[in-house]
């Protein structure tokens, strides 16, 4: 460029600035993400902790129906130093008071399954470009889909809160994976494998709901709401903490799909036996009907030749355990041994102590938050997944798991419905990218920050 032509183009760049308004000019290049948050119950309080640690974000309200809890959460937000928000607690619909204010850069969900679908659409109506949601983002099949619709319609981004996804391990595996440490992926297995029956009987009073006053009518907390699903509901009513990080596996929605599903359900026992063996066969709730089956086994086939299978099972005693088994053409990896084969490296048909492995294959997210992950809850991967949602909005960028992702792993509880209904049909599976997933590209866990 010759200096004339310097000059000239100069001098346009300064006429550009000077016709701006100086709010423009003088406006910081990064302002703080204002967040609001529905739900500050058990779950919820810790999102609310989380955001109250970062200096990127001003929590501008707060909603919960229980003046108890809103008590907690200005407790919270004293004690880190921060402002308060406004708090909403006038009612069940008081939310939508909420959303009406305008400000909101992005929302957190922390409330029963039921409201995520109607608080999720609220939001994206209001104008609100990003929800972060706890699971799941539905209850019928039609409710993901309108999900879905609303996200496209709106322009805006619906991030399910699936933490697992961010576990140690499960991301050392996805790198891993990607390493083609494993091979081409051939089948998976993971799951929910957790004892809550101390959680759908909880009084508050004593622990876990031993005594007299549990039951799903009168619980505390997630009791309050979620034992009335496996007193209504049977299928996989808690996919997402199996299929989430399995998806990532195998690029689902991205180069993948699920194309069908059948689920198989055993008898109830589990609840039952439970209310007699605590409360007594007179207990209000023993002749309580529990539709949910104590194991409900979901099998999964893809388009591209993998196969899954995930559990449900959570009414019957047991160790907490998530079931994964990773495969691939090369070796696996299991979690509930803490054993890895690689073909070639392992001795011959013996298990290697994965920790090894998961040293070697730390991800690097891991590698740059894991002391700012210390203490988040659930063993730091509530810390990554609130990150990444933040980060996202605050960049304007698309969530890592985005409304597609979470639609279609949340969708596996109402269609393992419909299949168990009807007598373990095999169900085709939708796709809520309605084509795209043909030329979406991987982006999970590949950024540096989230």
């Amino acid at each position: 460029m010759n200096r004339k032509d310097f000059v000239k183009t100069a001098g346009l760049g300064v006429a550009s600035v000077a016709i701006l308004p100086s709010e423009t000019v003088l406006k910081p290049s990064v302002s703080k993400l204002k967040v609001a948050i529905i739900g500050v119950g058990a779950r919820g309080i810790w999102h609310l902790n989380l955001l109250l640690k970062r200096n990127d974000v001003e929590v501008v309200g707060v909603c919960d129906i229980d003046p108890k809890r809103i008590t907690a959460a200005k407790e919270a937000i004293a004690k880190a130093n921060k402002r308060a928000p406004v708090y909403y607690s006038a009612g069940p619909d008081d939310w939508k008071k909420m959303y009406a204010k305008k400000g909101i850069d992005a929302v957190i969900l922390a409330t029963p399954w039921e409201l995520h679908k109607p608080m999720i659409i609220g939001a994206l109506e209001s104008g609100i470009k990003y929800v972060g949601s706890e699971v799941i983002i539905g209850i019928t099949l039609q409710d993901h889909w309108d999900v879905v619709k609303a996200a496209e319609q709106y322009n805006g981004h619906v991030m399910m809160l699936e933490n697992v996804c961010y576990r140690r391990d499960v991301l050392a595996v996805l790198n891993m994976v990607r390493q083609n440490i494993l091979g081409e992926m051939i089948h998976l297995q993971g799951g929910y494998q957790h004892d809550l029956r101390g959680v759908k009987f909880n009084d508050g009073k004593t622990p876990y709901g031993i005594g007299a006053e549990f039951g799903h009518v009168d619980g505390y907390s997630e009791a309050r709401w979620r034992t009335d699903h496996s007193v209504w509901r049977n299928g996989d009513l808690y996919p997402t903490h199996g299929i989430g990080p399995l998806a990532h596996y195998i690029n689902i929605n991205r180069g993948n799909r699920f194309v069908s599903l059948n689920s198989f359900s055993t008898k109830s026992r589990g609840l039952h036996n439970y209310i007699v063996e605590v409360g007594g066969p007179t207990h209000k709730n023993a002749k309580v009907n529990f539709k949910l089956g104590d194991i409900v086994t979901t099998q999964i086939s893809c388009v591209n030749g993998e196969t899954i299978i995930l559990q449900h099972d959570t009414n019957l005693p047991r160790p907490y355990s998530l079931g994964f088994r990773v495969q691939g053409t090369k070796g696996l990896w299991m979690d509930v041994n803490n054993g890895m084969y690689v073909e070639g490296v392992s001795k011959p048909h013996t298990w290697d102590d994965a920790k090894a492995w998961l040293d070697k294959y730390d991800h690097p997210l891991w590698k740059k938050y894991g002391k700012d992950a210390a203490g988040a809850g659930h063993g730091g991967m509530d810390f990554f997944v609130v990150n990444a949602f933040i980060e996202a909005a605050k960049r304007k960028e698309p969530t890592p798991i985005d409304v597609y992702d979470s639609a279609a792993w949340s969708a596996i509880t109402p269609l393992s419905e419909q299949s168990i209904a009807l007598g373990h049909q095999t169900v085709e599976f939708p796709d809520f990218t309605s084509g795209d997933w043909m030329y979406r590209k991987s982006t999970f866990a590949l950024n540096d920050d989230y």
